[in-house]
């Protein structure tokens, strides 16, 4: 998929760039088919098509390309690399924008000028809605999906953990990150350009603007502003909440929001303490462990909906 925040960055940042994207794929390798990074003059900008020896390899290739090229790798015998499939790497140069139609961008890399048959089909299958395409190389035709975030995840907090949280999480490439805190000078002076950061005199206000199929992690510096969001999104329906405490601040909060009305059963859905205790106290090993979870719970979340259609 093509991360158009991504490449808007590089351009601005470099002029010129060049994508490298893994179009096909054979057998056992690093990455799958979609996977992609940014190679600008000066070296890798961001992403990864991961395998050591390959991306070192591409990156360093990138970096002197004069024009578009479609290049088929062995990771054995070609990089002794222990994988032993194969990949199909499209190098494509870029010093502008693409053009995005239906959610798709499409790139002519070795082919003739005009767009093949093949491809033709595949893009009024696009417009008609009738298609869910990823990544394909088409008779040297490139043709990738716009990457859209598809996981809300709101972090409630601006301290040492949210932003371990922030930092951890940023960068995965499905979650739209909302960041609140009660004043602009709780967060850093430059939060990650992928995260939207909300600040909020009363963050608790917020929840009813979150989406219903949102992932909630409440880690403020203050008791009462965490059991204000908790009892907010008790109210409100969510996909996750998890709040960061300890067992006994949790049993506090379980009477206290019960007192508020909730029943046990749904003061149950949110989960407390967040991740895995045993991991650590870190920020950074509380971030690991939670975002763990919570992406796991996704997975299986991904899974169920796929076998029931």
């Amino acid at each position: 998929m093509v991360d158009l925040e991504a490449l808007k960055r590089a351009l601005h940042a470099h002029g010129k760039v060049v994508r490298v994207v893994i179009a096909g794929v054979k057998g056992s390798t690093p990455r799958e088919v979609g996977a992609a990074m940014i190679v600008s003059r000066e070296g890798l900008v961001s992403g990864t098509i991961g395998g050591g020896t390959l991306e070192h390899e591409a990156i360093t290739k990138a970096r002197h390309l004069s024009a578009p090229v479609v290049d088929n790798r062995a990771l054995g015998p070609d990089l002794g690399q222990c994988c032993g499939g194969a990949v199909t790497l499209v190098y494509d140069r870029f010093d502008t924008m693409p053009d995005v139609q239906n959610g798709l961008i499409l790139r002519r890399i070795t082919g003739t000028n005009e767009a093949p048959l093949a491809l033709r089909r595949k893009l009024a299958e696009a417009r008609n809605g009738n298609l869910e395409t990823g990544t394909q190389l088409i008779d040297g035709w490139l043709i990738e999906p716009v990457q859209t975030p598809t996981t809300p995840l709101w972090v409630w907090g601006a301290g040492h953990v949210g932003r371990a949280m922030v930092t951890t999480a940023a960068p995965l490439p499905d979650l739209d990150i909302k960041w609140i805190d009660t004043s602009p000078d709780r967060f850093p002076e430059r939060a990650p350009e992928s995260v939207t950061v909300l600040p909020a005199a009363r963050p608790e206000r917020l929840v009813a603007h979150a989406p219903a199929n949102a992932s909630h992690l409440i880690l403020t510096y203050s008791h009462a502003l965490d059991l204000a969001l908790c009892d907010a999104l008790l109210r409100h329906d969510f996909a996750f909440a998890g709040l960061i405490g300890s067992r006994s601040k949790w049993a506090r909060f379980r009477h206290r929001l019960s007192a508020a009305g909730h029943s046990s059963a749904r003061i149950d859905s949110i989960t407390c303490p967040i991740g895995d205790p045993s991991m650590g106290k870190h920020p950074q090993e509380i971030a690991i462990s939670t975002l763990w979870a919570l992406k796991t719970q996704m997975a299986r979340q991904d899974a169920l909906r796929d076998m029931t259609g």
